[in-house]
């Protein structure tokens, strides 16, 4: 059997806003509630992925440590995704230091960007052109 990656937990500030906030992004659909209580909030990913959104405590002394998660995309979903971005007036950029320079010109594909949520999760979008 080969290893596939069947979920992972994202830290959010408010787990049910930031699965809305990822998946009105990226297209995807959100699903019910899961976990005891209904503490996790998930997106469909593909077929094998889902990422579980889940309410976390942050630090007294400063922000959460958000995750960085990286996806392919074909250009046509490329293109979506950032129009989506500009359309919420989320910023974006090429550079994970610089999230907000709204460039797409990313150093290893043709066209990539990068985004952030409030719970400083860094989202990173590759295309191939």
């Amino acid at each position: 059997m080969t290893i596939t990656l069947n979920h992972t937990i994202v830290p959010a500030t408010d787990h049910r806003a930031a699965a809305q906030f990822f998946a009105s992004v990226m297209g995807l659909p959100e699903l019910p509630p899961d976990g005891r209580d209904g503490h996790f909030a998930p997106v469909r990913v593909n077929e094998t992925l889902t990422l579980d959104f889940m309410t976390v405590d942050v630090p007294a002394d400063g922000p959460a440590v958000g995750h960085h998660l990286a996806f392919d995309v074909d250009p046509g979903t490329f293109d979506a995704i950032r129009t989506r971005l500009r359309a919420a007036g989320v910023p974006y950029g090429d550079d994970p230091a610089r999230p907000d320079n709204g460039r797409t010109d990313h150093p290893l594909c043709a066209r990539g960007l990068y985004f952030t949520d409030d719970a400083h999760n860094l989202y990173e979008v590759m295309s191939p052109a």
